[in-house]
């Protein structure tokens, strides 16, 4: 019995001293599973960001850089020889009064955004509360900009058209109908303005609605118990609450009121004093053969662009809005 326990303690021995070493030789494996794993785990956002990041510096900042570097050359789109001509095109776009002259167009345009944020705070602010047929008039208000903007176009042309639709109906009140109501720049871009209005009022409406509509209920019905009215409501409930996205829709209003195309390109081809910045741009490309000038003209309405979404989150940044 005594040697049999000697022998076994000895085995035991030396199965202790040789556990070391097997933990020592295998260690190495699982510390590199576990630097890999990190290292994936830290890849993986880079590789679902990869191919939009591929697309968006593709298909964007190269684009953003080629047209800036052509806003340097007197390239007309055609030719491969491009010179260099300094800032000549930018000196040309605010000194000469055929090309300066298109950004007085925009305020008629800015003051149609005015208007439609108007009208869709006012609707969407009514909407939101119970009302018969609210769903109708939600369809109705955001149908317009569900429509094809040529077809919009088309449609209103004959709308303003001598005899057309609008001087029908003012027939029928006695109105006076002998008027070209795209024949004098004042007239046509006060029109081009109010089928803008018409149209993208209701992406407006929608936005806000959706903002009014994420406001807790628990609110309205406090503000019911105390006897707030639908002023007192929307002053003290509504209007803070959906100030990122009123910012947001003056954002979009100001740079869309600078970038209008689709409606005077078809209604008027720019004839009449209608002409915005856009289609000035792409008649100085594609009808001029001037696309150093043109590159010019974009990178200016960019700028002008960027620098008043700078002053607007300067003047109204946004505040983390808490109203529970």
């Amino acid at each position: 019995m005594t040697k049999t326990t000697e022998v076994a303690s000895v085995n035991t021995h030396r199965a202790a001293t040789s556990r070391p070493s097997t933990k020592a030789s295998g260690t190495s494996h699982p510390h590199g599973r576990r630097a890999w794993g990190q290292l994936l785990h830290r890849a993986t956002p880079w590789l679902f960001l990869a191919a939009p990041l591929v697309l968006l510096i593709t298909f964007t900042y190269v684009p953003v850089g080629n047209m800036i570097y052509y806003s340097f050359t007197d390239w007309d789109g055609i030719s491969p020889d491009r010179n260099f001509t300094g800032a000549d095109n930018y000196v040309q776009i605010f000194t000469r009064p055929e090309l300066f002259r298109v950004f007085f167009v925009s305020f008629y345009y800015l003051a149609a955004s005015v208007a439609q944020i108007a009208i869709a705070l006012y609707f969407a602010t009514v909407l939101s509360f119970d009302l018969r047929f609210r769903n109708l008039f939600k369809g109705l208000l955001f149908f317009p900009y569900l429509i094809n903007g040529v077809a919009i176009g088309f449609v209103f042309l004959y709308f303003f058209q001598d005899g057309g639709t609008l001087d029908s109906v003012l027939s029928w009140f006695g109105a006076d109908t002998d008027h070209a109501w795209l024949g004098d720049p004042e007239s046509a871009n006060t029109s081009l303005a109010g089928v803008s209005v018409w149209r993208f009022t209701g992406l407006n409406f929608v936005l806000f609605l959706g903002a009014i509509q994420s406001i807790p209920g628990e609110l309205y019905e406090a503000a019911q118990l105390d006897g707030a009215t639908r002023w007192q409501q929307f002053r003290h409930i509504i209007a803070p609450s959906i100030r990122p996205v009123l910012s947001l829709s003056i954002i979009l209003a100001i740079s869309g009121s600078l970038a209008v195309f689709e409606i005077p390109y078809i209604m008027t081809g720019g004839a009449t004093g209608t002409s915005t910045f856009v289609i000035q741009t792409v008649k100085l490309a594609f009808q001029f053969n001037k696309t150093g000038l043109a590159s010019a003209a974009a990178v200016v309405l960019l700028m002008i662009i960027l620098l008043i979404t700078w002053i607007q989150r300067r003047l109204v940044p946004d505040e983390k809005v808490d109203l529970v």
